[in-house]
């Protein structure tokens, strides 16, 4: 009987498993090159997907950092290994280097721009640390193309990850990354529930309006009895939600008052002339080295919030002002129509 070319009776097989067969005999260089290339170093995916335009390439390998990070509840609290592999596209260099560090992508670079973003805040999602360390590298004026890998190695028997690869390119435009130069300092607003509740509450809003500077209030809990919770976690949950519905009260009052509760939102919020009234339950939980008071003192949680915030000022009214708050406190006397 004649032969297939693999040996195979030419009879044995109907049309659609010969068809079948020769996919297998034919298919698997490819599909196992995608495969090699998907588990592959990011070193070997940008050499393999780079256009026809020479670029140098720096790298970072098997960098591992302890970090409280993960989007469950038993991920909070607690810190696991995460893995760093960093490759970055450069622009070629146009003078000769004359070995002077000055001239290049430092590798410092890196481990600063994944140090930085671990600062920054707490975050659930590896897709959101990793687009963060990526929209930080690609800052860098050589920089043309990051491909960042992470890898949580502590969540089961293997390394769960995730990659990307971002050019510059791709840079948003209105990117939430702001050099510490030109961040606003905003003024902190603290208002007692009797200012909440003020006739002349639409008078200071107007008065925040016409200073033209960037305004975040801050409010403490409501005049209710609040519950109790036998675990501390548990009450602090609770005590924030509590500002967190006063802050809602105090936006029902006037429309220029905006909820708010993350970084992100705070800066665009500062950058666009919006007032805003920070629900603190996410900036709080999420910090690396969080406020140090309990949110039922909510005044110095307000201070907490201007450190944070490189804050101009710390404007109390109806409460006193307290010791050390780290920033510029002023009482404002709430029988006035300007703050």
């Amino acid at each position: 009987m004649p032969q297939t070319g693999a040996g195979v009776p030419q009879g044995a097989l109907s049309g659609a498993a010969a068809a079948g067969y020769c996919r297998r005999r034919i298919g698997p260089e490819p599909l196992m090159s995608d495969i090699r290339l998907a588990f592959s170093h990011p070193v070997e995916r940008a050499v393999a997907t780079a256009d026809d335009r020479p670029r140098d390439r720096i790298s970072l390998r098997d960098h591992i950092v302890e970090v409280e990070i993960g989007a469950f509840q038993a991920e909070r609290g607690t810190t696991q290994r995460v893995r760093f592999d960093v490759v970055v596209e450069v622009r070629p260099v146009s003078q000769p280097l004359d070995d002077d560090v000055d001239r290049i992508l430092s590798y410092d670079r890196l481990t600063e721009a994944i140090a930085q973003e671990l600062a920054a805040e707490r975050v659930n999602l590896l897709e959101t640390l990793a687009e963060r360390i990526a929209e930080r590298i690609l800052l860098e004026p050589m920089a043309m193309r990051a491909f960042v890998r992470i890898e949580k190695l502590d969540r089961g028997p293997g390394a769960l990850g995730v990659e990307i690869v971002r050019s510059r390119r791709d840079l948003p435009r209105d990117l939430h990354l702001v050099r510490d130069e030109d961040r606003p300092h905003p003024v902190i607003v603290y208002l007692s529930n009797e200012a909440v509740a003020s006739e002349r509450l639409p008078h200071w809003l107007d008065g925040l309006e016409r200073a033209g500077r960037p305004a975040i209030l801050c409010v403490g809990a409501p005049d209710l009895p609040a519950p109790r919770a036998r675990a501390a976690l548990a009450q602090r949950r609770i005590d924030l939600l509590a500002l967190e519905q006063n802050a809602w009260v105090l936006a029902g009052r006037d429309a220029r008052c905006v909820v708010v509760e993350s970084r992100t939102e705070l800066d665009w919020a500062m950058k666009h002339g919006q007032i805003s009234v920070w629900a603190p339950s996410k900036i709080v939980l999420d910090a690396v080295e969080g406020p140090e008071t309990q949110p039922r003192d909510a005044v110095a949680l307000a201070a907490w919030l201007g450190r944070q915030m490189q804050a101009a000022e710390l404007v109390l009214v109806g409460e006193t002002p307290p010791e050390g708050a780290g920033l510029p406190v002023r009482a404002a006397d709430p029988s006035a129509d300007a703050l």
